[in-house]
């Protein structure tokens, strides 16, 4: 830690970490619609709750700083489930045909 803070590094390994992790969530997005649909939010909740207490619980500044993108990270990953569903519905991504029924009192608005 040190070394990053005699070097100035500390902004730019935060900067990468949070484009690394925003670049994680993505996928991760996709995929638990394409499984589970939305009913999987409040996952995303407990990580997000999880990280906001890790990020008030630590004195380290890069630490505190990972796991507050993380927390939030997670709470937009909630709104997206919800997006990603409406993006299936119109086609712009693969609808997983073992979940089909979930999408048929959607589909007929």
């Amino acid at each position: 830690m040190a070394f990053l803070e005699q070097y100035h590094l500390l902004g730019l390994l935060i900067g990468i970490s949070t484009f690394l992790m925003i670049g994680l969530f993505h996928p991760v997005v996709i995929k638990a619609e394409y499984y589970w649909g939305t009913r999987c939010w409040w996952v995303f909740l407990l990580l997000g709750l999880a990280g906001v207490v890790g990020s008030l619980w630590t004195d380290n500044v890069l630490l505190a700083a990972l796991a507050g993108v993380f927390a939030f990270s997670s709470f937009w990953t909630i709104k997206e489930l919800f997006d990603q569903r409406k993006r299936v519905l119109k086609g712009w991504f693969p609808m997983n045909p073992k979940r089909k029924k979930a999408y048929e009192s959607d589909d007929k608005r």
